[in-house]
C-alpha cells in the first residue's frame, strides 16, 4: 500500500464498516457468467431514511468482501443531502433474500475537504463541483473508493473520476483520457446525462474500464426504435493513461414511448469478467402518456477479443470498425405484481456454499415517490467451455 494513502485510510465507525481491508476483486470469480437464477428480490419505499440520510438514487453499487457489506453511492445532486455512499447488508443464501438493511453512511468530500455543494450555492459562488455520481469501485489493491461523476455541461463541470479513502476524504483525480469531457456545440464530445455511466477493475487490478452510457457527439445518433447505437468503452491505466478503447453495440429502444414522449436504451453500468471482457447492464427506458418512465433491463456478457481499437478513430460515423461483441445474459423480469425499475449498480456478491458466485444490482428510484429502491440477487452459472 502506498504510504501516502496509508496514512489516509481511517477507521470508520459506522456499523459495518473496518479498517480499510483489501478487496478481493470479483469476489474471487473463477470464470465468466453464463446464465444468472433470481435469489430473490426486495425494495426500499422512495424517499427512505437511515441515519440521518435520504436512501435514494442509488446508480452506483460495489462489493466488499472483507466486510461482507455493499457500497451503494447516491446520484444525489446534494438535493436531497450531501454526496454521499451508503454501506448495506444483504442478508440471503441460495433459497432466498431475506433482508436488506442500510448500516452506514459516508459523505463524500471534495479536494478541500468541503462537501459538494448543489446547484444553488455553486451558482453563488461557483466553487467546487456539483456531484452527479454514477459508478463506484473498491480498489483491489489499497481498498481506497474509486468513484465517477457525469458531470453538468450547463454549469460547465466535466465529469471526472476520484479516489477517496474510506472515510470519504479526497485522496486524488484520475486523469481522463480525450473524449471524456464536453466540448463547444458542433464539436465532438460527451452528450450532456449520457456520459460517464460505469467503472471497473479489470482481473489484475491494474486497468480500470470507463463507459460511456450513450453516444458522444460525433459517434452519430443515439438509439432508436429502428437502430441501435455505438458507444464507447475504454481502458485505462491506474494513472488515467489509455491503453485501448472499443465500440460497443446499443440495442435499439427496447419500450415505445406514447405519443410526443420520450424513450431511450444506453449502458447502465458495466462489471469485469475473468478473460478480459465485461458484463454490461442496458437499461431501456420509455414514458407512457402520463409522463411516467417504464423500463426494460438486459444484461450482456461483451468479448473486446475481435473488436477495434478505436481509440485513434475520431468519429464512428460510417467508420469500418468491428465492434465488441455481446452475448445476452439475462433480461430482468420482476417477481408477480412488481415491475422492473431503473436498474443501475451492479457488483458481485458473496459466494454460494455450492461454489457459484453471485450478482447484486440496485435501482436508481430518482428520488421519485412513485419509483422505489430495488435490490435484486442472482445465483450466477460458469459460462461451460
Amino acid at each position: 500500500m502506498p504510504r501516502p494513502l496509508l496514512r489516509r485510510l481511517r477507521l470508520w465507525a459506522v456499523a459495518g464498516w473496518g479498517v480499510a481491508a483489501f478487496v478481493a476483486w470479483g469476489a474471487d470469480v473463477a470464470a465468466n457468467v453464463g446464465a444468472a437464477r433470481l435469489i430473490g428480490f426486495r425494495a426500499l419505499p422512495a424517499r427512505s431514511v437511515a441515519h440521518g440520510a435520504v436512501v435514494g438514487g442509488l446508480s452506483a453499487l460495489d462489493y466488499d468482501v472483507a466486510a461482507d457489506r455493499w457500497l451503494a453511492a447516491s446520484d444525489d445532486k446534494a438535493e436531497f443531502g450531501p454526496a454521499r455512499i451508503f454501506s448495506v447488508r444483504l442478508d440471503y443464501d441460495a433459497t432466498a433474500l431475506r433482508a436488506v438493511a442500510i448500516e452506514g453512511v459516508t459523505v463524500l468530500r471534495q479536494p478541500d475537504g468541503s462537501a459538494y455543494p448543489d446547484k444553488p450555492h455553486f451558482l453563488a459562488d461557483r466553487r467546487g463541483d456539483v456531484p452527479d455520481i454514477e459508478a463506484v469501485r473498491l480498489d483491489p489493491h489499497d481498498g481506497s473508493i474509486w468513484y465517477a461523476s457525469e458531470g453538468d455541461r450547463a454549469l460547465g463541470l466535466n465529469p471526472f473520476v476520484r479516489r477517496a479513502s474510506r472515510d470519504g476524504t479526497f485522496f486524488s483525480t484520475v486523469p481522463l483520457p480525450p473524449g471524456h469531457a464536453f466540448a463547444p456545440d458542433g464539436r465532438p464530445g460527451v452528450r450532456p446525462n449520457l456520459a460517464m455511466e460505469g467503472i471497473a477493475f479489470t482481473a489484475d487490478g491494474d486497468g480500470v474500464w470507463l463507459a460511456l452510457e450513450a453516444p458522444g457527439f460525433g459517434d452519430g445518433p443515439l438509439a432508436s426504435a429502428r437502430a441501435g447505437a455505438l458507444t464507447r468503452f475504454t481502458r485505462i491505466d491506474r494513472r488515467g493513461r489509455r491503453q485501448a478503447q472499443y465500440a460497443y453495440p446499443l440495442d435499439p429502444w427496447r419500450l415505445p414511448p406514447a405519443k410526443d414522449r420520450l424513450a431511450d436504451n444506453g449502458v447502465a453500468e458495466i462489471l469485469a469478467q475473468p478473460d478480459g471482457g465485461l458484463l454490461v447492464l442496458e437499461r431501456s427506458g420509455a414514458q407512457d402518456g402520463a409522463g411516467a418512465w417504464h423500463y426494460a433491463v438486459r444484461l450482456y456478457a461483451a468479448d473486446f477479443t475481435a473488436a477495434t481499437d478505436v481509440g485513434a478513430v475520431p468519429s464512428l460515423v460510417a467508420a469500418h470498425v468491428r465492434p465488441a461483441t455481446k452475448r445476452l445474459v439475462f433480461e430482468f423480469t420482476a417477481p408477480a405484481g412488481r415491475s422492473v425499475d431503473n436498474l443501475e449498480g451492479l457488483a458481485w456478491g458473496r459466494r454460494l456454499p455450492n461454489g457459484h458466485a453471485t450478482l447484486v444490482v440496485v435501482s436508481d428510484d430518482n428520488f421519485s415517490l412513485a419509483q422505489e429502491t430495488q435490490f435484486w440477487v442472482f445465483e450466477v452459472f460458469p459460462l461451460s467451455p
